[in-house]
């Protein structure tokens, strides 16, 4: 049994969002990627991270907010730089926003409740490799924008952390060289 989480963990790789093809997870799979989301650590079960789905008829919304973002960043940029812009919202068939919701006046600092972000983001991708999926991050300094804060109804203790998507993958990656125990682990 525990075998086959080793060989889950050791098979999973980053796919990047425009390398995720269709299928992606219905409903009911997605639901149990969220399942899994909710058994990450959780200190003070604040819930401390939430995601959005951005459905396909929202994807223009998203383009238009990247676009906007673009805009604000380098107000320059040409057409072509625009277009490339709004297309990134086209990219995976099932895509979410990450965002951490770090509630002023709790005891637990932002950090640790990033942490559990990150876990339930690591417990999201382990459990789509598990059901047949692919699934990989992106981030940018589009999360940022007031553009992105608006679509995805953010308030002020909110911050939108990264993109997660799911599909297929287009091509199988070969394992890359993972660092061992030595190279990132002492001891006192």
């Amino acid at each position: 049994m525990y075998d086959d989480l080793w060989n889950l963990i050791a098979a999973r790789r980053h796919v990047g969002l425009r390398r995720l093809l269709a299928p992606g997870p219905d409903e009911a799979a997605l639901i149990r990627i969220l399942e899994a989301a909710a058994q990450a650590p959780d200190h003070g079960q604040l819930l401390p991270w939430r995601f959005v789905l951005v459905p396909r008829h929202r994807r223009t919304d998203l383009g238009a907010a990247f676009e906007e973002a673009l805009a604000q960043r380098d107000p320059a940029a040409d057409a072509a730089a625009r277009a490339r812009a709004r297309d990134k919202a086209q990219h995976a068939p099932c895509l979410l926003v990450a965002i951490l919701v770090d509630v002023p006046g709790t005891a637990i600092p932002a950090e640790e409740k990033l942490v559990s972000l990150g876990c339930a983001i690591q417990n999201m991708l382990l459990a789509a490799q598990a059901l047949g999926f692919a699934g990989g991050l992106a981030s940018g300094a589009a999360l940022d924008a007031s553009g992105m804060r608006r679509l995805l109804n953010l308030v002020p203790h909110e911050r939108a952390i990264c993109f997660v998507g799911f599909g297929t993958a287009e091509a199988q990656k070969k394992p890359r060289v993972r660092p061992q125990p030595g190279q990132f682990f002492s001891s006192l």
